[in-house]
């Protein structure tokens, strides 16, 4: 493998403490050192960034890639391109594939998927109950044992709370992480928009922020009963994040991410019969998303995730209603993570905190971090460079976004895996 000495960067590591301008030099697909050339180095590539930021790679723990089973929508090797053009070096894959993941054979089929296509850092959650039914626990063991990471029954409802208490414990049992993600379908029943000014005045099936509470509620009980570890994922309300404060406060083992456009969008900013807005959960009042971005800063929400739910065109074709949710979200986690530094919500080093050392400690992975002897996962990027998002600069195979046409700032110029260069920004003549 090359030995690079990548200089001239703003080197930024959370993990670290670090925020300097100097030199960052990996060998054996590792970090070798930072600033403090080491004894007998000698540069196979020597990359000069200066203006850029150098910092770990970005870990995504929700990104679905529409494969296996949805190939018309995008595929690992579409998806894996955009994630390394956005500086997204590790990423969790839901268990909502076709097939489902729920047995060693589709975890094994979605890590030979990611080999295949030279992006080896995926990694899958287990299906919580077998074909997502929620009736029926999976082999959780089996699962963990091929490689999953966590276990989750992704957008799909559980039968009863007996079901969620059951897996629980079957869980606890296994020290594996439940993903979360909290809604009382009684209450949701297939809405499409927040119960709201929006939805109202449109007259579109509702969803109340209570669904998503009530939840939370319902697994906190389970959870201090089962001593379960819980991540919430894509938590989207204040009520929410009350009782997840609370829950913490008492010492619970409970985490939350959010994902990147609730903290940028509200139902307020909603194109009318533009169904790239419609997402689950819904964007909700000003008020919730002033409560995510206060509570990203105070920590008790500790990541961002892309949410990432790429769509072919007939999916978002229909009225509002009828569309698939979901937003093509790789591309615009940097940028738009940036705009909440912009507008002083978070420092650059919690941001990237944010997206980088947080996850890993959500996943208990070694990643995250620029610690000598780490594997190499990198990004660079510049943070004053301009960049439209249109067919031109765009790779996900979904177009799916309410932020197209839009000129962000802030563009991933170099991404390494475990030291190896795979996205490296092309520049028009």
């Amino acid at each position: 493998m090359k030995r690079i000495e990548i200089k001239q960067g703003r080197v930024i590591d959370p993990v670290n403490n670090i925020d300097k301008i100097g030199a960052l030099y990996i060998s054996d697909g590792k970090i070798a050192a930072v600033f403090d050339k080491p004894q007998g180095f000698e540069a196979d590539e020597i990359i000069d960034v200066k203006n850029a930021i150098v910092c770990p790679g970005f870990i995504d723990l929700s990104a679905r890639l529409r494969e296996p089973g949805q190939t018309q929508k995008a595929t690992f090797r579409s998806e894996t391109k955009a994630a390394a053009s956005a500086g997204i070096t590790s990423l969790c894959l839901p268990p909502d594939t076709a097939p489902v993941i729920d047995t060693p054979a589709v975890t094994k089929l979605i890590k030979d998927k990611a080999e295949a296509v030279g992006y080896s850092q995926i990694y899958p959650i287990g299906a919580l109950t077998q074909g997502l039914d929620g009736k029926r626990l999976s082999a959780m063991l089996a699962l963990k044992s091929a490689g999953c990471i966590a276990v989750s029954n992704a957008n799909a409802p559980l039968k009863n709370l007996v079901i969620l208490r059951r897996a629980m414990e079957y869980a606890a049992g296994h020290q594996l992480t439940l993903f979360y993600r909290p809604d009382e379908p009684s209450l949701s029943q297939q809405g499409c928009a927040h119960e709201g000014v929006f939805a109202t005045h449109y007259g579109l099936p509702a969803i109340p922020e209570a669904a998503e509470s009530i939840a939370v509620a319902q697994c906190l009980e389970l959870a201090e009963l089962t001593e379960c570890r819980i991540h919430f994922s894509q938590i989207s309300s204040r009520r929410a994040i009350i009782k997840i404060q609370q829950a913490q406060k008492y010492g619970l083992d409970v985490t939350a991410d959010v994902a990147i456009h609730q903290l940028l969008l509200s139902e307020q900013d909603i194109e009318p019969f533009n169904s790239a807005y419609h997402v689950i959960p819904p964007f909700r009042a000003k008020e919730d998303k002033k409560y995510l971005q206060e509570s990203l800063a105070t920590g008790i929400v500790k990541a961002i995730c892309s949410d990432h739910q790429p769509h072919d065109l007939d999916a978002k074709l229909g009225a509002f209603s009828e569309t698939e949710s979901g937003v093509s979200a790789l591309e615009t986690l940097l940028p738009l993570t940036l705009k909440l530094v912009e507008a002083n919500v978070l420092s650059l080093s919690d941001a990237l905190a944010c997206l980088t050392l947080k996850p890993a400690e959500i996943l208990g992975i070694n990643a995250g971090t620029l610690t000598q002897g780490m594997p190499a996962d990198i990004c660079v990027f510049n943070p004053d460079e301009l960049w439209q998002v249109n067919d031109k600069n765009w790779l996900s195979a979904g177009k799916n976004t309410p932020f197209w046409g839009q000129t962000l700032k802030g563009r991933v110029t170099h991404t390494f895996q475990k030291g190896q260069l795979i996205y490296t920004l092309e520049k028009s003549s």
